[in-house]
């Protein structure tokens, strides 16, 4: 479904590059859930833009492929690319309103996004469009269409988001955070919303996020994000029993289930590096307890006990960072 190669973002300026992204690699079969987790600052949401094609200059991919279906998106032109967006790949964000226009009713713009890519009645699209609410979980679908996006909550703008998203039955969905703002309940809804549909209709997934017990149940595979690049990628369950990088072992340290009752909780030292201000070598040399003078040097990404790792110190069995 999804293949992405050597993937780099920067900010092109005339006194030089800045890197945010470098050397993404990631796979993605139909029907496949893969895990984007890190701290912000740490490229999931540019690399989540960087396969829309929806960066601004100066932000722009330097090198790499990604490939959706065989076909490169790089060399797409916008009327392809607009054909497939919304339609082939869907986007949810984090903040409903970099999806929702303010001043039109909900109808409106859900109805526009299905005419937008089928041949279809007015009266059709607003049924699709009234389903979708409905299956988000929003109540009474057919009154709420007729709302605009500032008399819902900030939780129910969320789920009409999502709903748009889901509108097409797209291929591949990119979900940047799209939880964050809803009640568990809600939150757990919409997870068993996604699986459900990338079970019964093969649509892809790459969920964005930075708490590790979202993705625990469902996601397959976890590709870890630091400063910009992939620093462990493997299946789920093997990153989350048995963390190799200094940094995922350190995330999951700090999960409060991780933690004796009433203890401090434990937490990496240090904050992540500045785009514009990267150590030299492995970026989290600084605050890695393991490092030592080979870290001076950047580690590849590469095979490790059934893994992805980019690291010359794995963590050893029932160490902790």
């Amino acid at each position: 479904m999804l293949e992405i190669k050597g993937l780099k973002t920067e900010v092109v300026t005339e006194q030089g590059n800045v890197t945010l992204i470098d050397d993404i690699n990631l796979s993605l079969a139909s029907g496949e859930v893969m895990g984007l987790v890190g701290e912000s600052g740490s490229g999931k949401s540019v690399t989540g833009l960087s396969i829309m094609g929806l960066l601004d200059k100066p932000v722009q991919i330097t090198s790499g492929q990604i490939l959706f279906k065989g076909r490169d998106l790089r060399s797409a032109s916008q009327k392809e690319l607009q054909s497939i967006r919304g339609n082939r790949i869907a986007m949810i964000f984090q903040d409903p309103m970099s999806t929702l226009n303010p001043v039109l009713r909900v109808d409106t713009q859900m109805m526009e996004v299905v005419q937008a890519h089928e041949t279809v009645s007015k009266q059709v699209a607003r049924e699709c469009a009234r389903d979708a609410l409905g299956l988000v979980g929003i109540p009474s679908p057919e009154e709420r269409l007729s709302a605009y996006p500032h008399q819902f909550s900030g939780g129910m703008r969320q789920r009409v988001a999502i709903a748009i998203a889901l509108l097409m039955s797209p291929d591949l969905i990119i979900a940047d955070e799209p939880t964050t703002a809803l009640d568990v309940t809600i939150q757990a809804q919409i997870l068993s919303i996604v699986q459900k549909l990338a079970r019964e209709k093969g649509t892809a997934l790459i969920w964005v996020t930075h708490d590790l017990s979202v993705v625990a149940g469902l996601a397959e595979k976890l590709s870890v994000m630091y400063a910009g690049r992939v620093v462990e990628q493997g299946s789920t369950a093997d990153l989350l029993r048995r963390p190799l990088h200094p940094y995922t072992n350190g995330l999951m340290a700090s999960l409060p289930a991780h933690n004796q009752r009433g203890a401090r909780l434990r937490q990496i030292s240090g904050t992540t590096p500045s785009v514009t201000n990267m150590p030299k070598g492995c970026a989290f040399r600084p605050r890695c307890s393991s490092a030592t003078e080979i870290c001076l040097t950047a580690p590849a990404l590469e095979p490790v006990e059934g893994r992805l790792l980019r690291c010359f110190h794995p963590v050893m069995e029932g160490a902790s960072s």
